[in-house]
């Protein structure tokens, strides 16, 4: 495949945002890019949303397209959402109980010694009544055999009698990590159990968009350690796309810093992700990384991730505090058709709306979906009274409805601050100015205060993160939440100078980093394109990786 003709094509499916830009392959200049809102109950619409508006906008023939480079954050949203297949787990020469994302674990005689002789002989009866008894209940199975990596005879048999009793997924250690350690070889086998059918069905749906507008020739996803796979590979190794997203931040920033050593900032509308570059390379972990609770051999960048974002759900709770994030809602400046808020808008449980969200039907039988077609947007306060539920029952409700795109969750953000304060203009300001007087007059503040006030403690929440993740890795663990806390006592405070400068990325980066930058003594810089920054930097990446094969 050619690689410097043509066009290539960089896809980020985010949190909150589905991002693509074209790159013209020959002297990388970009095309053209757009966004549009992720469709979490099926992403490839939002895909197929994004890249529709790209090559309508670049007029680029999908002949001329020679490579798609996809990035996501689907993985590590997985784990945090607790998603994916249920797995049963058999660990073969080791009874040591190890906490795993699994249905099911079993203990099985055998394994080999760190010389490559066998321990025992492998306990193919125990094996075998231990598929019986899980055959039903799992989706795919995991094997993970002492010292595979040196001899992994035990877990190929293993695969072969799993199969023969149950036509499942069957994953072995020794095809996942060529690493010391039975637990993290363990975990990263059971997540790529688990994961397979989660990115099955997401690059399924990219495969689809991509055939129906011609543009099915070299497709690669990005790893979370900064290179590029093949679709096929990704679904074997979904592990391996954990910090897909970061990946790709940190590709951007190596490419457009001012500086070889800098701090990458990834402002996005959920989450605020945060690494390190040095001399102009991502900082990998390659001894593996945590994910979620558990340590694994799956490489990928160093990154600190808070959840702080432009659509942070930012309420006033009972007590007559501001409290902001890591829930994320949707703005009000961008909620369409709803009620102005000095009409609802209070603290506490009435401080969001509930509304009917764009895949429910008009005919539903759920309780909630039910109370809203009749009532119209309540807020949380309203359905707790109008079901009869409490507090907790209703938000586990809720939560689900939100994930399926049924419902929206509404309320104002830093995205409205912005708009109060006439920093963005991207929707109905009116409706931000509403609730920011409502919530402003709590504190005895006018409406532009208000927003001030959210905005300050978003930048003191992204400005923390950044701290914690570079004295974390340069200095220790103890050290970081002395900095990080160095406001809390009236007593005792300090200065803080960052070295390096930061380049941020995100449509909110400019307006909330800039003032971190000058609270930190460096400065921010916001290269060409830092709105789509993942999508850029996964595409680049792709290239640069391809290019360097063919030499």
């Amino acid at each position: 495949m050619n690689f410097e003709n043509g066009y290539a094509i960089g896809i980020d499916t985010g949190g909150t945002y589905t991002d693509t830009v074209v790159v013209k392959c020959a002297d990388l200049s970009v095309v053209a890019t757009a966004k549009s809102p992720t469709t979490h109950h099926d992403l490839s619409l939002g895909l197929a949303a994004s890249l529709d508006e790209v090559l309508k906008k670049s007029k680029v023939d999908p002949a001329e397209v020679n490579l798609v480079a996809v990035s996501t954050t689907l993985a590590t949203n997985a784990v945090v959402e607790n998603k994916g297949a249920r797995v049963g787990l058999f660990s073969i020469g080791s009874s040591k109980a190890v906490k795993l994302p699994v249905v099911t674990a079993r203990y099985v005689k055998g394994g080999h010694k760190v010389t490559g002789d066998e321990v025992d002989p492998l306990d193919i009866e125990s094996l075998v009544d231990g598929v019986m008894n899980m055959k039903g209940y799992v989706d795919s199975y995991a094997v993970c055999s002492a010292m595979s990596i040196k001899n992994p005879a035990h877990e190929i048999i293993a695969e072969k009698a799993i199969s023969l009793t149950d036509p499942k997924p069957v994953f072995c250690s020794h095809r996942i990590s060529t690493k010391a350690g039975h637990a993290e070889r363990s975990a990263t086998t059971v997540l790529n159990a688990r994961l397979m059918p989660v990115m099955s069905e997401f690059l399924e749906g990219v495969s689809a968009v991509l055939n129906e507008r011609s543009l099915g020739g070299y497709v690669v996803v990005i790893r979370g350690n900064a290179t590029s796979m093949s679709m096929e590979k990704a679904i074997e190794r979904a592990a391996d796309t954990f910090a897909s997203g970061p990946a790709s931040t940190a590709y951007y920033g190596c490419i457009y810093s001012p500086a070889k050593d800098a701090l990458i900032v990834d402002v996005g509308g959920t989450t605020t992700d945060v690494t390190l570059i040095r001399n102009s390379q991502p900082t990998i972990q390659e001894n593996g990384s945590t994910i979620g609770d558990w340590e694994t051999h799956v490489e990928a960048v160093e990154m600190f991730t808070v959840g702080i974002g432009g659509d942070s759900y930012s309420r006033v709770n009972r007590s007559g505090k501001l409290e902001i994030g890591p829930d994320r809602v949707v703005p009000l400046c961008m909620a369409g058709d709803i009620p102005l808020p000095e009409k609802w808008m209070g603290v506490g449980n009435d401080s969001r709306l509930i509304k009917i969200g764009s895949t429910a039907s008009s005919v539903s039988d759920d309780a909630i979906l039910s109370y809203l077609s009749k009532n119209g947007p309540s807020t949380y306060a309203q359905l707790m009274a109008g079901l009869d539920l409490g507090e907790i029952s209703l938000g586990s409700k809720l939560e689900k409805l939100v994930r399926e795109q049924l419902v929206d969750e509404v309320g104002f953000t830093p995205t409205d601050a912005l708009h109060v304060l006439d920093k963005i203009k991207i929707g109905n300001r009116t409706m931000s100015v509403s609730a920011a007087k409502v919530l402003g007059a709590v504190f005895e503040m006018s409406s532009e205060e208000f927003a001030e006030k959210v905005l300050n403690d978003t930048r003191f929440k992204i400005e923390n993160a950044m701290l914690e993740h570079i004295v974390r890795k340069e200095i220790g663990g103890n050290m970081a939440g002395i900095v990080a806390g160095r406001s809390a006592s009236k007593l005792v405070s300090f200065d803080v100078s960052l070295n390096l400068p930061i380049v941020g990325i995100g449509a909110a980066a400019d307006c909330l980093l800039s003032e971190v930058a000058e609270e930190l003594h460096t400065e921010a810089v916001f290269p060409e394109f830092h709105e789509v920054g993942n999508a850029l930097g996964a595409v680049r990446m792709a290239l640069d990786n391809m290019n360097k094969e063919s030499e």
